[in-house]
């Protein structure tokens, strides 16, 4: 199968420039990313041993824990070396692309979209992949689906001590008011949600019932700033045990999702 339609600079950056897996576990604020995620499915997620979609799942980073917690896990991604990646951990995989699945109608219990909202710029697209994710989902079965908050970048660089400088406060601002990035710097091309379009776009989409959480909570910037700026491994420290307790404690109050780098929305196709 040929490669699926995508930005270049996507995916030099996924083949080229970051091992996602590496990201989720190397890192104080990737471990609270993942921490998070993981308790926030499996709240939500049926027992083992469900059928899972992973569409946009990478190398495999929540496959491998959902393999391990007993589901059936199949991968779709459309870089080539993630499939590979994904094998090797025990879930299925094939090339692909979130707004042309190959899976049938109403053929699994779950399906993830844990990346493909936030790099499909266009309103078109992203709407065409949650269309998809519906199609593939039996009625009553559960759709996680994770976005880029939007204000996640003026929180990064400010608690990186950047935004004295004026290159940044013209990037960060442009984010602000476009919620695209560019992907010229650092990250790649991505569309930043706020959490009420992101439910939005999966009511329109024609879940039913779909919540939105924050992930990482009000204090993943202060974390990922005491790591980089001290060079030092804050993965098991009070630090981050303090940021987890933070993100758990804000999520009864609507407003904080704002404060989060991650917004994971739940919801259910209509039974």
């Amino acid at each position: 199968m040929t490669s699926p339609e995508l930005a270049p600079e996507i995916v030099r950056f996924y083949s080229e420039t970051i091992d996602e897996a590496d990201r989720l576990t190397t890192t104080a604020d990737g471990r609270l990313e993942m921490v998070r995620t993981q308790e926030l499915l499996r709240r939500h997620l049926p027992a083992p041993t469900a059928r899972i979609l992973d569409v946009g799942g990478g190398p495999g980073a929540h496959a491998r824990w959902l393999v391990e917690d007993g589901y059936t896990v199949h991968l779709v991604d459309p870089i080539p070396r993630h499939i590979e990646q994904a094998r090797q951990i025990g879930a299925t995989a094939e090339l692909g692309d979130a707004r042309h699945l190959t899976a049938e109608d109403a053929s699994y219990d779950v399906v993830l979209l844990l990346g493909p909202l936030y790099h499909l710029i266009d309103r078109a697209d992203r709407d065409r992949a949650l269309a998809e994710a519906l199609r593939v989902l039996r009625p009553g079965g559960l759709l996680a689906a994770a976005g880029i908050n939007r204000y996640a970048s003026l929180f990064e660089h400010s608690a990186f001590a950047h935004l004295h400088k004026p290159s940044l406060q013209k990037s960060i601002g442009s984010i602000l008011a476009s919620q695209v990035h560019d992907g010229k710097k650092a990250f790649t091309a991505a569309y930043f949600h706020s959490g009420e379009q992101l439910r939005d776009e999966v009511d329109t989409a024609g879940f039913t019932a779909p919540e939105v959480y924050g992930v990482e909570g009000p204090a993943w910037s202060m974390l990922a700033a005491a790591e980089r700026t001290t060079g030092d491994d804050f993965r098991d420290t009070p630090l981050f045990e303090s940021a987890l307790v933070a993100a758990r404690m804000a999520e009864p109050y609507p407003e904080l999702l704002a404060a989060s780098s991650h917004l994971l929305v739940v919801a259910s196709r209509p039974a």
